[in-house]
């Protein structure tokens, strides 16, 4: 019998983030850090909008590209928030996730054998959405003495003749990296100078804490050459609602629209109408949420100090992204060890990269009660290994 399966399918690894959270789902007692996932539940006015919209029957398609009202009130957030100009009429849709965008994007604008560059450590979709629209994924190598910031001399290093894309990461997973104006500014000039065009993901836009995020598309000459992603998932305690967006230019909407269309006809429903609830009315429960982060990521980089490990200080999402260089283990070993001796799970950095070795990614997006007790089993793991 022949092989059923595609060869580039089965080229790419499984998420290395799953591996320990199938494991620990059925071990007592034990704490997982590694879901990046909020543990507010969604604001009640939200919650409620989408149980009003089940209650009137709302349970039909809505357009490919999502509910007209909910669009306006996106073009009015990223106004006000970022001051980006969107026409909801064709530089905006909905996504089923930030994920859809990336993937749809990609392959909206890639053709076989171009090359895209991917600064890493980062999420772990990315490549893999490269690989399977036929690109070529380009890694440049985040380094910890940079503060996982992207260098405009890495950018000049990568670029090629082939070159077609840069995905910017920012605010970044897992190591909480921010690119602040004046870094991103070194980036765009990079970026107009070469006819680069940039997929930003900026889905932890709302959760930075040294001053508000900056778009790239903001920049002079970015926005016609920069798709922008975000979501409601991680602002707004939403993952399950399964609900993103992408803006750009409308040429390329257009055609990440048409594989939108064929191949999942429109984000949910019920989520679009509670969606409007949120962006419209959920600056407070944003600012809650994220001081409430806050608070966790200062408390956890005290208690790294107290222990004596090494971690730089993350300006932006929920994630902590320590080095265990000193111990003599792979990050694999690490977290396996950690996970067996005293069950914590945390997720090796090599998850998001070759060039997360030596280090762990650690959510902070947990109870201060759930963070003590995992706090201390490490204190007392380290003790143990420390050379």
């Amino acid at each position: 019998m022949r092989d059923p399966l595609s060869k580039k399918v089965q080229s790419i690894e499984p998420s290395g983030i799953r591996k320990f959270f199938d494991i620990v789902s059925e071990m007592k007692d034990a704490i997982s850090l590694g879901v990046g996932e909020p543990d507010f539940d969604t604001p009640w006015h939200i919650r409620e909008e989408g149980i009003y919209s089940l209650e009137q029957g709302r349970t039909f398609y809505t357009s490919n590209a999502g509910l007209k009202e909910l669009k306006e009130e996106i073009a009015n957030y990223l106004k006000r928030r970022f001051q980006l100009s969107y026409d909801p009429a064709g530089e905006i849709y909905l996504t089923v996730g930030g994920s859809e965008a990336i993937d749809g994007a990609l392959r909206a604008m890639l053709d076989p054998g171009d090359e895209v560059l991917l600064p890493q450590p980062s999420y772990v979709s990315y490549e893999p959405c490269i690989v399977l629209a036929d690109g070529v994924p380009k890694i440049i190598e985040l380094k910890e003495e940079d503060e996982f910031k992207l260098k405009k001399q890495q950018l000049l290093d990568a670029i090629t003749d082939k070159t077609k894309i840069l995905i910017m990461p920012f605010p970044n997973n897992p190591t909480g990296a921010i690119m602040t104006r004046e870094d991103l500014e070194e980036i765009a000039e990079v970026v107009r100078e070469h006819d680069l065009y940039v997929i930003s993901d900026e889905i932890y836009s709302e959760l930075t804490y040294s001053g508000d995020h900056v778009s790239i598309a903001s920049l002079p000459g970015m926005q016609e050459r920069t798709i922008v992603i975000n979501g409601f998932s991680k602002s707004y305690a939403m993952t399950g609602w399964r609900l993103g967006y992408a803006c750009g230019p409308k040429p390329i909407i257009k055609q990440m629209l048409k594989i939108h269309q064929f191949a999942i006809m429109c984000a949910p429903t019920l989520s679009q109408y509670a969606a409007i609830s949120a962006v419209r009315d959920g600056d407070a429960d944003v600012e809650r949420m994220r001081t409430a982060y806050n608070q966790r990521r200062n408390f956890l980089m005290k208690a790294f100090r107290d222990m004596g490990l090494k971690c730089f200080e993350p300006f932006g999402a929920f994630y902590v992204f320590p080095s265990i260089k000193e111990f003599g283990m792979t990050s694999d070993e690490f977290a396996t060890k950690l996970l067996e001796e005293e069950k914590v799970a945390v997720v090796p950095g090599t998850a998001f990269g070759r060039c997360g070795e030596g280090f762990l990614r650690i959510s902070y997006a947990y109870s201060i009660d759930d963070l003590k007790v995992a706090l201390e089993r490490i204190e007392r793991f380290i003790e143990r290994h420390r050379k």
